[in-house]
């Protein structure tokens, strides 16, 4: 079989394909950098880093530095190999969103500057060694947890312990394009995360463009399109243009430790995972700058508000509270049935910051070190939604007569912040809201699967047999939702068209495909009874005719 230069059943800008099978083609794709056209070839096998290798090579950008794709609608693309072929009028338009300051060396002589550079490279190797030992942990003890985990990823990861209900499936592919974020197993972890903190390294001195600082504190942020070193980057640029990096004297090495062991301690579960811990963040972070929260709280409140979203799912199993207490877990027996979970995630986050090489508190003074525990653990521990009604109920017998000087109202206030950036979903934009749905739902099912195996309840909501993507929704908007963010909206009027709108659109949505469903369904149930009263009724018999033929006086017929 042949391969042809061109087929017409492909879009222009696919060359060399062969049209029956479908086998590896060059992709062309036309993009413009500032004022100049330029054009990208590819095959279509080839791997997601040597595609981004071709769009650094025609931005002339470095390793380290950020590239961000855009659609002719403004929209973030992503760089892989499925990337859509386009035409010369409606090409893409590729930033570099993030570029590596180049400081001048007059002056230095190459050989100072390369000892420079050796001590630097040596410092950066040294500094990675603490940060992934966590500090002067024995060897006795990591040995003694390499074994505890090599034997839970042979319980987790072998198919044939499914009936002891042991082994957890996290490779399930999510329905359509959606960016499935469990997809990594657990003996992979730790090799993925030296990978990540390695990128991270390099970004450390790239300076980010303004426009991407201000899109970054906007509801509307495609946090699909960003890797995960990346994310991390942007969470340090949090601290940094909060200001809390110099007014609290951060030093930037301990910040960068902190994010790494907070990556570290996020598992590749298909809901609760770092990238959830981005995108809860990235709207808290959003939420400061639009309700202008640091003329209203302190730095120490602040700083509570961004570490407790960073924080909220730290080592998040994927299962949740109902699971710890039924089945009787660890966690749920360690905190006596109350907010395991969240206790779990509140006593890692201060393991972290325990350390010395990732303790970003540490110059803070013993009074406003107490006074962040204590905020950060409250905060953390309203996101227990088994208290979501007393602590709306609380927020809201504060807004006739809230008193910022009230230390109780703002930590309520707080409070509310934290659950509002955690369940945010349904206020960005629904081509970034929506696969998150698929990914709450795919990790419900694993849990209920398990309950099941292991003879436990399941949540009706939590079914693969019951549930459905739209109501699984109307009903959280609804009754969840909407309530919460109508009450900030009540004290915070500015939170209403871009966070409250998109809420209010997301119901409709929902609403609008459960009725399509319900129809559909209607549909098919009359069509089935049509079949069967159709196989059922006797088919009518016509009464036979009989022709009668007469002689005429001729004799004839």
């Amino acid at each position: 079989m042949d391969t042809i230069d061109f087929y017409p059943g492909l879009p222009p800008g696919v060359k060399g394909v062969d049209a029956e099978v479908g086998r590896p083609h060059l992709k062309t794709v036309y993009i413009k950098i500032g004022d100049i056209d330029e054009q990208v070839e590819f095959w279509s096998d080839a791997s997601s880093d040597e595609v981004k290798e071709c769009f650094r090579c025609a931005t002339e950008s470095g390793s380290s530095d950020i590239l961000k794709l855009y659609n002719t609608n403004n929209s973030l693309m992503n760089i892989s190999p499925r990337l859509k072929v386009n035409s010369p009028d409606n090409r893409y338009t590729l930033r570099v969103v993030g570029a590596k300051q180049c400081v001048g060396a007059e002056g230095i002589t190459p050989e100072i500057n390369q000892t420079l550079l050796s001590i630097e490279k040596r410092l950066l190797n040294l500094e990675k060694k603490i940060v992934l030992n966590s500090g002067d942990t024995p060897p006795a003890v990591w040995d003694m947890r390499a074994k505890v985990e090599g034997l839970r990823e042979k319980l987790e990861s072998v198919e044939h312990m499914s009936w002891l209900g042991l082994y957890k499936d996290v490779d399930g592919q999510c329905n359509g394009n959606v960016p499935c974020c469990g997809t990594k197993k657990t003996k992979e972890k730790y090799q993925y995360s030296q990978q990540v903190f390695e990128k991270f390294e390099k970004l450390r001195s790239v300076e980010l463009t303004d426009a991407t600082r201000e899109l970054l504190k906007k509801p509307t942020f495609d946090i699909w399109q960003w890797e995960d070193s990346e994310m991390l980057y942007l969470l340090q640029q949090m601290f940094v243009d909060l200001k809390l990096v110099e007014k609290l004297y951060i030093e930037l090495p301990v910040l960068q430790a902190f994010l790494f062991q907070v990556h570290l301690s996020y598992n590749y579960t298909p809901y609760h995972n770092f990238r959830h811990c981005f995108c809860v963040t990235q709207m808290m972070y959003g939420l400061i700058w639009l309700c202008d929260l640091p003329a209203k709280l302190d730095e120490i409140e602040i700083m509570i508000l961004l570490v407790s979203a960073i924080c909220h799912d730290l080592d998040h199993p994927g299962y949740n509270n109902s699971y710890q207490v039924n089945a009787k877990t660890e966690l749920a027996l360690r905190y006596n049935d109350i907010s395991p979970l969240e206790n779990h995630h509140a006593a890692v986050a201060f393991e972290i910051m325990s350390c010395e090489t990732s303790n970003i508190l540490k110059h803070l003074s013993a009074a406003d070190h107490k006074r962040f525990r204590a905020g950060m653990i409250k905060c953390i521990l309203a996101t227990d939604m088994a208290r979501h009604n007393e602590i709306v109920t609380q927020f809201k017998a504060t807004i006739g007569n809230y008193d910022n000087a009230n230390p109780d109202h703002r930590l309520t206030m707080m409070m509310i912040f934290l659950k509002v950036s955690d369940i945010s979903n349904e206020a960005r934009p629904m081509d970034v809201s929506e696969p998150w749905v698929e990914c709450l739902l795919q990790e419900f099912f694993i849990q209920s699967d398990a309950e099941k195996l292991e003879g436990l309840p399941v949540a009706p909501f939590m079914d693969r047999e019951k549930v459905t993507k739209p109501s699984a929704q109307v009903g959280f908007i609804k009754f969840v939702l909407i309530p919460l963010y109508e009450a900030l909206a009540s004290m915070f009027e500015e939170i209403r068209e871009p966070i409250l709108q998109p809420v209010m659109r997301a119901f409709d949505y929902y609403s609008d495909m459960a009725k399509k469903m319900a129809a559909d369904e209607e549909g098919m149930k009359l069509k089935e009874q049509g079949r069967r009263i159709s196989s059922t009724v006797e088919p009518k018999v016509e009464p036979r005719r009989v022709s009668v033929t007469r002689k005429n006086n001729r004799g004839n017929f």
